[in-house]
């Protein structure tokens, strides 16, 4: 069987309803999330949950100690998955994922999931690492181009498209176990 590995990114309170940073879609995120964890635990494969934490400002975005920082109930960790901070929402440390996804058993995972709620704000070159993103297990929010409002749904699907194009491939939840 391949070796697959599963990176959880930042899905933390903050990004709930009553949190700093309310996401659109959130609770299907993290139903398709906790979907993913689930069949990846079931396959016994190797799972690392990220959560940015921002050190020393108690009343900033993700701050070090606080509920908004708390990976969400619904998709937290369990024994023996890894739990690694990181201080900037674009930054995926390159040495901290290799440290665990390239160890032990599961040494050259060649499948990588990832699903990550705020994915507009990572940058594509730290996903161009993955083979498959899962993109209904991924949301994002409402932006403005020039003075344009556009939606939630768009901002995702444009970028989707984007990681799809050169990238990795991008699915769907209910597609991703189909192999």
């Amino acid at each position: 069987m391949e070796k697959r590995a599963l990176i959880v990114v930042d899905l933390q309170n903050e990004y709930r309803a009553d949190g700093k940073l309310p996401l659109k879609n959130l609770d299907q995120t993290i139903a398709n999330a906790k979907c993913v964890l689930t069949a990846a635990r079931d396959r016994q494969g190797l799972i690392v949950h990220f959560r940015h934490e921002t050190p020393g400002f108690a009343d900033a975005l993700f701050a070090a100690g606080t509920n908004g920082t708390e990976i969400i109930a619904a998709v937290a960790p369990v024994d023996g998955e890894a739990i690694l901070s990181k201080r900037y929402p674009q930054v995926l440390p390159r040495h901290r994922t290799e440290e665990h996804v390239g160890r032990g058993e599961h040494h050259g995972c060649r499948d990588l999931w990832r699903g990550e709620p705020h994915v507009h704000r990572c940058n594509r070159a730290c996903l161009i690492r993955f083979r498959t993103v899962v993109g209904d297990a991924c949301a994002t929010h409402a932006r403005v181009s020039d003075g344009v409002d556009v939606p939630a749904p768009q901002v995702h699907a444009r970028f989707m498209a984007a990681l799809a194009f050169a990238y990795p491939k991008v699915v769907p939840t209910s597609v991703l176990f189909a192999d």
